[in-house]
This record gives structure tokens, sequence and C-alpha cells, in this order.
């Protein structure tokens, strides 16, 4: 099997492990961001599996409890970038930026041997950083993105900050489409080409779902690549369960910023979900029976 083919294999072992480790939490717990794993599985299985250039841990990492908020004058304070390894110049950075997106992040994060493998046991206790909603003190997560639509200017300010000091690695940034509802996006988005940051690189989820219901029902933002075009960026469009097409995309080299939309279904994987549309957002079960059918369903997916 050649290099490529075994890092698809690992790649679809990621995603499938995601969406086990979110529904089984779920479950245990009477909710969780369930579409969301659906959705983005491929995505943050390819981004940790696949594309970005961290470097290596010693050994999966245990969730640090919380100590504190940063303080003036005290230079202790630990982010959840430790997950993603040492940083460096020729390592990529990866902003997340749907902080609601923890759990799957986390789920990742345990795939891919950065988080201890009990590391979901601490999620969404006090005195724990394995938040969830993530924050600059969760595992995997630099910065604080809330409120929604931060991110991009944040890793648009690091990219820059990496640029001006010869840095050869790329800043990542993982955004959800209902970021682009936010008037700071498209600031965002006209910043970063004025300052010409070729290695900035973003992945949409583009699930076309909020807590509200389908996008278009609450405010449409098609069409998406056309917008994002008008401000100079160069733009792909794939298939978000498409592994391959995902990769290729992260490999194009161009001299300006460059966002790829994946386009995605946010039931994948677990059909059973559709039974809600068109509200997604949340799991939580309405009765034992409904819980009962995704015993059933969490029992299909680990065969």
């Amino acid at each position: 099997m050649s290099d490529y083919s075994e890092k698809i294999v690992e790649i679809e072992r990621v995603a499938k492990g995601i969406r086990r480790r979110v529904l089984e939490h779920s479950i245990a717990n009477n909710g969780g961001y369930m579409s969301q794993a659906c959705s983005s599985a491929e995505l943050l299985s390819s981004l940790y599996a696949g594309i970005l250039n961290f470097a290596p841990v010693a050994k999966p990492i245990a969730p640090p409890p919380f100590f504190g908020v940063p303080e003036i004058g005290v230079h202790t304070y630990v982010t959840g970038q430790q997950f993603h390894g040492e940083p460096g110049p020729n390592f990529d950075r990866l902003i997340s930026s749907p902080a609601h997106y923890a759990l799957v992040i986390y789920s990742a994060l345990i795939e891919t041997a950065r988080l201890r493998e009990d590391g979901l046991d601490h999620f969404n206790k006090d005195g724990s950083t394995v938040e969830l909603i993530g924050a600059e003190h969760s595992p995997g997560f630099e910065t604080t993105t809330g409120s929604l639509a931060q991110a991009l200017s944040q890793a648009g300010g690091i990219a820059l900050g990496r640029k001006l000091k010869g840095e050869q690695g790329r800043t990542w940034v993982f955004m959800s489409d209902g970021e682009f509802q936010e008037g700071q996006t498209y600031e965002a988005l006209q910043a970063c080409v004025f300052h010409c940051l070729d290695k900035l690189r973003v992945i949409v989820d583009v699930n076309m779902g909020q807590c509200d219901g389908p996008m278009e029902t609450v405010m449409g933002i098609e069409p998406l690549q056309d917008r994002i075009k008008a401000f100079g960026w160069e733009v792909s469009v794939v298939d978000g369960h498409d592994i391959k097409a995902i990769l290729a995309a992260s490999e194009k080299i161009t001299d300006v910023p460059h966002m790829i939309l994946c386009y995605t279904d946010p039931v994948r994987g677990l059909p059973l979900l559709a039974e809600r549309a068109p509200v997604l957002h949340y799991l939580r079960f309405t009765s034992p029976d409904e819980r009962a059918k995704y015993e059933a369903a969490y029992k299909e997916l680990i065969k």
C-alpha cells in the first residue's frame, strides 16, 4: 500500500472514530453537538491526520485543570495549543473558530493520540479545561474565538506576524458557514488580502444549518464562493466528505489567501438524525424510546 493510500485509510479511521466518540458521549450525557460531528468528521480528520504539519507530541496529553484567566505579569499561562506540539517557524498553526465544535475537536485529538484517551471524562465539569464551548485553555484551542466569527481576524493577525518574521509555516483556520452572516468576517477577508497573507488557509464546514434552522430561512449566504472571490481570495469548492478532494485542495499553492469551502451533510454517518430536521443543531433526547434508537444506531456504527 502506498503512503498516500495509507494516509487515506488513516483519515477514514479518524473520521469514523470522531463520529463514534461524539455519539457515545451524547448518549451517555443526554446531549451533544452531533450534527457537527457528522458534517465535519472528514474535514477535521483530514486536517489532523493528513494536512497539518504539527510537531509530534511524545505521548497523549492529559487535559490540565483550569487555573484561572491570563493576568498581567503572569507568563506561565498555557493554552490548548500545546496539544498541537511545540510551535516553530516551519510548523503550522490551527485556529478553530466555531467553539461549539469543541467535542468534535477533542475527539479528533484523541483519535490522533494528542489528547489522552480519558480526555472526554473531564468534559464540561467544574475546574476542567475540557469546556463545552472551547476557550483558549481548552485542548486544541489557541484562542477564544467567541463571539462567533472572530477567529479569521485573529488568524489574520497571527499570519501577518509570522510573515513579518519570515516564518514558513502556514496558519490554518477552521470555520463554520454561519460565520458568513457576520460583518467581521468580511472585514477580515479584505484585510488578509491587503496584507498578502499567502500562507493563510481556511477550511469551512458548509453544512447549511444553524441553531435556528436551515441557513436560507435565517439569512442566506450564497453565492458564497463568488462573495469570497470578490475580496481577492482563491476559493476551492469540494465535497466535504471526499477526503481526496480535501487533500488536493489543501495542496494548492497560491499567492493570496486560500479558502476551501467544504459542502457537507449534517447527518452523514447517522441517517437517524434526519428525523429531527430541519433543526439539527443540538441533540438532546426527547424520550427513552428516542434514546434507544440512538443506542441501536451506535451499535451499528461500531461494527
